[in-house]
C-alpha cells in the first residue's frame, strides 16, 4: 500500500530519574536523509538510532529532535563549574598584576569565557537507553500512522486519475476501430493522386507503399501497452512495499505511449484524448513525488 513521505510523530518515555522526548518530522526526499539533533551525552548513540529509523522508514528527509531531562532539568542546560571559575578569577588577577592594571574584575569578563560552564554530560546505562529507543519507536509509529492515512488519500486520487486515463483510452480505441487506418489510407491515396496527376505510376507498388505508411499510423500496440502499464500501476499501489520509484517509472512509460499515439494519429478526437491523458499523467506525477 501507499505511504506518504510527509508525517509527524512524538514519543515520550521516563523512569524516576530520566525522561526522554523524541519529535520526528518527515518531508519529501529522493532518498532517506536523517538529521539527528541529540544532546551531547547521546552522541555516541547516533548509529544505533539511525538503524532503528532505517528499519521503519525507507524514503524521506527526517528531522529527529531528542530532549533528555535528568531530575526534571534539561540535559544540555549549561551548569557553572565553580572550580574553573576560581581558576579564571586567579588568572585575571595575575594578568592585572603583571600588566600593572587597577581595573576591577567585571562580570562580563567572566561570562564571555565558556570554559567555566559544563553541560552535565553523563553516560546512559543500557536500561536508560531503552527509554530512548522506546520514545523513538513511539514517535516513528505515530508518524507512520499519519503517513498511512495520507497514503490512503493519495491512492484514492491516483485511482481516480487512472480511471480517467482508461476512459480516454477507450474513446481512442473506439475511434481507431471505427476506420481510422482506412481513413488515413484513403486520404493518402487522394493526396498522391493529386500530386501525381497525369503521370504513369506502378499502381501495385503505390498501393503497397500507401499500405505501409497507413500501417505505421496504427496505434493498437500503444493502446495495449497503456492498459498494461495501468494494470501494473494499480498492482504496485496495492502490493509493492516501496512503490514510489516503480510507479514513477510507470508514469514515464504512460507518457511515452500517449506521446506516440498523439504523433501517429491523424484523428482530431484521438489527439485531443491523448492530450487529456497526458494532463492526467502530469497530475499523477505531482502526487507521486510524495509517495515513499
Amino acid at each position: 500500500m501507499l505511504y506518504s513521505m510527509t508525517g509527524y510523530g512524538k514519543g515520550f518515555a521516563e523512569n524516576g530519574k530520566i525522561s526522554v522526548e523524541v519529535e520526528i518530522k518527515s518531508v519529501n526526499s529522493r532518498f532517506l536523509d536523517i538529521f539527528l539533533k541529540l544532546p551531547n551525552s547521546l552522541m555516541n548513540k547516533d548509529y544505533e538510532l539511525r538503524e532503528i529509523i532505517k528499519n521503519k522508514i525507507k524514503r524521506g528527509k527526517l528531522t529527529v529532535v531528542t530532549q533528555l531531562h535528568i531530575n526534571g532539568m534539561e540535559e544540555d542546560i549549561p551548569l557553572l563549574d565553580k572550580e574553573k571559575l576560581k581558576n579564571q578569577i586567579s588568572i585575571i588577577k595575575e594578568i592585572k598584576k603583571a600588566a600593572k592594571l587597577k581595573d576591577k574584575i567585571k562580570l562580563e569578563h567572566l561570562l564571555l569565557n565558556k570554559d567555566i560552564y559544563s553541560t552535565g554530560d553523563l553516560a546512559l546505562t543500557e536500561t536508560e537507553f531503552e527509554l530512548l529507543k522506546k520514545a523513538t519507536n513511539e514517535a516513528l509509529d505515530q508518524m507512520l500512522k499519519m503517513k498511512k492515512a495520507e497514503g490512503i488519500e493519495l491512492e484514492k486520487d491516483l485511482s481516480e486519475r487512472l480511471q480517467n486515463i482508461e476512459n480516454f483510452l477507450s474513446e481512442i480505441e473506439n475511434e481507431s476501430a471505427g476506420g481510422g487506418i482506412k481513413e488515413y489510407h484513403d486520404k493518402l491515396r487522394e493526396r498522391v493522386k493529386i500530386l501525381l496527376e497525369g503521370q504513369q505510376v506502378d499502381k501495385d507498388r503505390l498501393e503497397l507503399e500507401l499500405a505501409i505508411m497507413a500501417d505505421k499510423a496504427d496505434i493498437t500496440e500503444e493502446c495495449v501497452r497503456l492498459r498494461s502499464h495501468i494494470k501494473f500501476f494499480r498492482d504496485s499501489m496495492k502490493n509493492e512495499e516501496e512503490p514510489g520509484r516503480k510507479i514513477n517509472f510507470l508514469c514515464q512509460e504512460l507518457n511515452r505511449e500517449a506521446n506516440t499515439i498523439s504523433s501517429k494519429t491523424i484523428s482530431t478526437l484521438i489527439t485531443h484524448n491523448a492530450v487529456r491523458i497526458k494532463e492526467e499523467i502530469e497530475k499523477i506525477r505531482e502526487q507521486i513525488q510524495n509517495i515513499e
